[in-house]
């Protein structure tokens, strides 16, 4: 008699942990680049956040549309690893950057979350 093998459960992915890591990132990033640009903070800060948020909205889709199972050439783990670090670089260098003096109190915000993401 044959065993049948069933096929994992997949989860959906803003119903899994990583869904929602990157979905609470969007949005510290998004509420972020929104305190810059009500404080009308200087261009480079605001680029930067929008990047950013570009960005992870990119990895969103992609992994909804489940396009790193189809596109094996890459390895995705990595990427997430590299996005991470370079998105925690350009972060941590606006939340410095944003408590110079002469800052308004959105501006500081603004850095305060960024700083945490």
């Amino acid at each position: 008699m044959p065993t049948l093998k069933l096929k994992p459960k997949h989860r959906p992915f803003c119903f899994s942990v990583k869904g929602h890591v990157k979905m609470l990132r969007l949005a510290l990033t998004v509420t972020s680049m929104t305190f810059f640009i009500i404080s009308q903070a200087p261009e480079p800060y605001i680029v930067i956040a929008g990047f950013e948020v570009t960005v992870i909205f990119f990895f969103i889709i992609l992994y909804m549309f489940r396009l790193d199972r189809i596109i094996n050439c890459i390895l995705w783990p990595l990427l997430d690893i590299i996005n991470s670090v370079v998105t925690a670089i350009f972060m941590m260098t606006i939340s410095v950057l944003a408590l110079i003096p002469e800052t308004t109190t959105f501006m500081i915000l603004g850095g305060a979350i960024t700083g945490k993401t």
